[in-house]
């Protein structure tokens, strides 16, 4: 079973930079959607950026142009570079992972990692 940890999180200033990275484990094949998804207090869990095994994105609007998703095709650590924060983008950042993905979407993958928090200030 794919484990997933996070790192990276904390804060920062409205208009400052975090880079989040996550580093799975027990990666058994290639053929694996990742993405990041956060939760902010009182609000349902939403997909930031998810990235296919053939290299492929998919960003949500609120994001488009400030936030980055890439991965380490060796070691196969995700990441999100996030620019030009916002107050509105505080909340619990999520890694997650599903095993032979074949559509670029947001929903509920597999495997989930522990979350790490990222706290916007005005």
């Amino acid at each position: 079973q794919m484990q997933l940890v996070e790192f990276g999180g904390g804060s920062v200033q409205a208009g400052g930079s975090l880079r989040l990275s996550c580093t799975p484990s027990r990666y058994t094949h290639s053929r694996y959607c990742m993405g990041w998804f956060r939760q902010a207090p009182g609000k349902e869990r939403e997909g930031v950026a998810v990235i296919k095994w053939d290299g492929s994105t998919k960003y949500a609007d609120f994001v488009k142009g400030r936030f980055t998703i890439s991965q380490d095709n060796v070691k196969k650590t995700l990441y999100l570079q996030m620019n030009s924060l916002k107050p509105e983008d505080t909340a619990m950042y999520y890694c997650a992972a599903e095993p032979f993905c074949e559509t670029l979407e947001f929903y509920e993958y597999t495997y989930w990692g522990q979350g790490t928090q990222v706290t916007v200030s005005s």
